[in-house]
This record gives structure tokens, C-alpha cells and sequence, in this order.
């Protein structure tokens, strides 16, 4: 028997195939493994939209395949009152928040840990790809980025802390997926083969602009170009994110008498949000200057240390889907930071979360307040 075989490990099930086979693994190698099936949201649980019942039903069939048990929590009340009221005042205020990073400091991270905790927990476990190390020389946990790095999530954990990360496994951070998917087809779980969810978790596969719809007021008003003119009407600033394409509603708009020109036929993208006038602009072609930036300011930073990293050479993402990108750390506090790209960076977003690294591991980020 392992030396880890008295250690408890709560795993939260979320129904997946990532979190099924961490609670495999944990298993095999000897710990006493219980599965817990967070329900984070209820508004609309018996809508076409809402996933959660059958979610729980593959998470309770993958508990008794691997033989472990299973406990339903709710923290439908903490994810509204932490995650869901934060995610609408930041879209109320023009900016572009990202729940999946909230979701995971407030109540996978939070909540969920203190449930563990409660529950005689050594460790809890997630399906996420990404890794934890302690690095004997400082004595720190430092958070690494999955080995998959198609798959890689440490982008939205950057905001664990030392204790958190002390408590905290990721089995299949150490994984491809494909081996995953394999692991699951070997032991024969019946989410083998399930699709990965993809989406804000309590939007699911609606469409975005219809669920906003119920929260938000919307205020219509102008959408101009970089020159001024008027192309149509916006339904309301909330509605759209910088670099946005889909939805405008301008597809084949040219101005009468205006010169035709290769950029005619350029898509139009969203440049900016002018609060104040309630102003929508758009700008013509992917590379337009106004959707491009060299320099950032980001606030509510948290750093995986404790510590702000030195001013200087770094790498950084500002958005979950991209390569890391060559920066400048041009000053950085326990709140606040600043970075400077020699290569300008595509339509860089308030409330978005900036990301900084030092190759595989994730040192924190922030949220991006200004860029230009």
C-alpha cells in the first residue's frame, strides 16, 4: 500500500472526462478518494441550456464505476453573490470580464476547498491542465502550465495562492489529452468519448447576447467608424468586446460616393467603447492601428508568490487563446502593473486578464484596466 494511501483527496466531478480520470488516478495510487458534483447555478436549470442534471447523472455513473463516493453540493448562492454579480457589473461598465477565472478563485478554490476541508480532506483534485511543484530552494509552490499545450488552463488559475496550491492536485495537468480520452476508454467510463464543454459555465451553449439580454439594460446608440461616420446603431455598449466581428450588422456597408478600394470589403471590427457619448466604434481590417497596442495597465493583481515579479524581461497573455508573448515588466506592485510589448498585441481588453510567466510557470496577473 502507498504512503499516500491514508491521505483523503476530494475531487470535484464535474461530470467531464478530465475530472473522471483524475479521480481514477488518484485512486490508483492509493488515496482515499471522494467525489464532489459542485452545482454552481439554478435559474434555469430545467432549460435546454442548463447542463447540470445530466451532468450530475455522468458524474454519479463515473463514481460507481471507479467505486468511490459521490456528494451533490450546492454553492449555487456563493457563485451568484461572488462570481455572477461581479461578471454583470463588469459588463455594465463597458468592460469584458472573464467568469472562468473568478469561478475558480471563489469557488473551486474557495468555497469548494473549505468544503473539503470540512469534509477530512488532505487535498482536493480538479480536472485542469496544469501542474504544481514545490521548489525546495525557496520553499514555494509554483504553479506550471500543463504539459498538453493545446490544452493548458494555468491561464485561469493564475489567481491560486501559496495555501491554495498547497492543497491542490492535478493529476491530468501531467497528461496529453488524447491520453486521457485513452485512460477513459481502458477502464471503460462511460464519459469516454463525452464533448468537452466549452462556454461560460452558467451561459452553457445559449447564445451570449440573448442571456445578457435578462440582466442588462440595454441603451442603443451610434456605431461610427475611425472617421466619424455613422454606420448603423449599437444595441447597447455591454453587448460587445474589443475585436469583436460577428453581429455587427455592417457587413457590405460602404459610404455612397466613397472611393472604392481594396479595403472596401475589409470586416469590420469593434475599436472602441466611448461610455460617455454611449459611442460604438468599428474600424476596417484586422490590423487597423486602433486595435493594436504596445503598452497595458492592469489592476486587482494577485501573484502566485505572494510577491510582485522584478521589473524586466517576461512573458505574458492576454487572452486565454494565445501564444505567450515577449514582454517588459515596466513596475508591478502587490496591486497594480504595467508592461510593455515591443510587438503589438491584437485587441487587448479591459477586464480581461493579463497573465504573466517565466516559461512554464505561471506567476499571477491582473485584470487589464487600460491599453494603448
Amino acid at each position: 500500500m502507498s504512503a499516500s494511501s491514508k491521505q483523503r483527496v476530494v475531487v470535484g466531478l464535474s461530470g467531464g472526462v478530465d475530472s473522471a480520470v483524475t479521480a481514477y488516478l488518484l485512486k490508483q495510487q492509493g488515496y482515499d478518494v471522494v467525489g464532489i458534483f459542485m452545482k454552481n447555478w439554478e435559474d434555469d436549470d430545467d432549460s435546454e441550456y442548463c447542463s447540470s442534471n445530466v451532468d450530475f447523472v455522468d458524474a454519479a455513473a463515473v463514481a460507481d464505476v471507479i467505486g468511490i463516493e459521490i456528494e451533490h453540493v450546492n454553492f449555487a448562492a456563493e457563485y451568484k453573490d461572488r462570481v455572477f454579480a461581479e461578471f454583470l457589473r463588469e459588463y455594465q461598465a463597458g468592460r469584458t470580464p472573464n467568469p472562468d477565472v473568478l469561478c475558480n478563485a471563489e469557488i473551486k478554490f474557495k468555497a469548494f476547498l473549505d468544503h473539503a476541508m470540512r469534509l477530512g480532506a488532505e487535498k482536493i483534485a480538479t480536472g485542469h491542465y496544469a501542474r504544481v511543484r514545490h521548489n525546495p530552494a525557496t520553499g514555494l509552490h509554483e504553479l506550471l502550465k500543463g504539459l498538453d499545450p493545446s490544452k493548458d488552463q494555468s491561464y485561469f488559475l493564475h489567481r491560486l495562492n501559496q495555501a491554495q496550491l498547497s492543497k491542490t492536485l492535478f493529476p491530468v495537468g501531467e497528461l496529453h489529452k488524447t491520453e486521457v480520452r485513452r485512460i477513459a476508454e481502458d477502464i471503460g467510463l462511460p464519459n469516454a468519448r463525452k464533448k468537452d464543454s466549452t462556454g461560460i459555465c452558467f451561459i452553457g451553449e445559449r447564445p451570449f447576447r440573448e442571456f445578457l439580454h435578462r440582466y442588462i439594460r440595454h441603451e442603443p446608440g451610434p456605431m461610427l467608424d475611425d472617421r466619424g461616420r455613422k454606420l448603423g446603431r449599437h444595441v447597447g455598449l455591454s453587448f460587445y468586446t474589443l475585436g469583436q466581428r460577428q453581429g455587427l450588422g455592417i457587413g457590405g456597408v460602404k459610404e455612397k460616393g466613397a472611393q472604392r478600394g481594396a479595403g472596401d470589403h475589409s470586416p469590420w471590427f469593434v475599436a472602441r467603447k466611448e461610455l460617455e457619448k454611449n459611442t460604438l466604434r468599428v474600424v476596417q481590417g484586422h490590423d487597423h492601428p486602433w486595435l493594436l497596442s504596445h503598452e497595458l495597465s492592469a489592476q486587482d493583481a494577485s501573484w502566485v508568490s505572494g510577491h510582485a515579479p522584478a521589473t524586466g524581461a517576461c512573458a505574458a497573455k492576454t487572452r486565454y487563446r494565445q501564444q505567450d508573448a515577449h514582454c517588459n515588466v515596466v513596475s508591478a506592485d502587490s496591486a497594480n502593473f504595467r508592461l510593455h510589448f515591443p510587438e503589438a498585441q491584437w485587441a487587448v481588453t479591459p477586464g480581461q486578464s493579463a497573465v504573466l510567466y517565466d516559461g512554464d510557470v505561471c506567476l499571477g496577473g491582473g485584470i487589464i484596466s487600460v491599453s494603448h
